[in-house]
């Protein structure tokens, strides 16, 4: 089955989020738009995934549990998870391995915890935006030691994207999918025999994307979502 998706959109738990990306917004404006599958994939966190699991469900949408990883190079990584507790507790980790210091909310943006009716119920104060420990290749190991699938995000674009940061795509670890920025050009090499995401990477809710690109999947689950990004392109998930 054909389903249109964006998996990386950051909520208000994100510090560069808007404080009108309300797990209830993201997925209205889903529904809105006719997104069949979404993620919200914050930074180094996912404290907002549990209300966006109950909102998701109440719709009929498939929310694929996620989070943004900087590593220690200041790479982004996308781990997306086979369910909302194992993100959470992949997030409770990454927290043990961000800077040692406070957010800063006038300089960097609050950090917004939401329940199901997009009410605060709480402010995360550790620093999001900033790198974790764990070096790019650890990073990878990390997310798939915890049943997750590790996604390079927005490869060509910015300081954030392998290509620009590292130079090149490292053949080690081996990934299966990459995120590629599609307002941008990108080299046909690092996309050899990978599948490849095209997402919003949203952080107001006019960003989230038209239902223009769509997952071929066997049958509308996460499990299904995560077997076709660990399969190779070309290879039936």
């Amino acid at each position: 089955m054909e389903l249109s998706y964006d998996l990386h959109i950051h909520s208000c738990l994100s510090p560069c989020g808007d404080n009108d990306m309300t797990p209830g917004n993201i997925l209205g404006m889903a529904v809105v738009k006719g997104l069949e599958v979404v993620t919200i994939s914050d930074h180094n966190a996912a404290r907002n995934l549990p209300a966006a699991q109950k909102i998701a469900d109440a719709y009929g949408l498939l929310l694929v549990p996620a989070i943004e990883i900087t590593t220690m190079e200041e790479v982004h990584m996308l781990g997306y998870f086979p369910d909302v507790e194992t993100a959470v507790e992949f997030g409770a980790m990454l927290r043990e391995h961000l800077p040692k210091k406070k957010n800063k909310p006038a300089f960097f943006g609050e950090q917004l915890v939401m329940n199901e009716d997009d009410e605060v119920i709480d402010q995360e104060d550790a620093l999001l935006i900033g790198a974790t420990d764990f070096p790019f290749e650890q990073c990878a190991e990390k997310v798939r030691s915890f049943g997750g699938v590790p996604v390079p995000a927005h490869i060509n674009r910015g300081s954030n994207g392998v290509l620009i940061n590292l130079g090149f795509l490292p053949a080690d670890p081996a990934f299966t999918t990459v995120e590629v920025w599609r307002h941008l050009p990108c080299p046909l090499e690092p996309l050899e025999n990978k599948h490849v995401l095209h997402s919003s990477d949203a952080h107001y809710l006019g960003d989230i994307q038209e239902p223009e690109n769509k997952l071929h999947l066997k049958e509308k689950s996460v499990s299904a979502v995560l077997e076709w990004m660990r399969s190779r392109q070309g290879e039936k998930a």
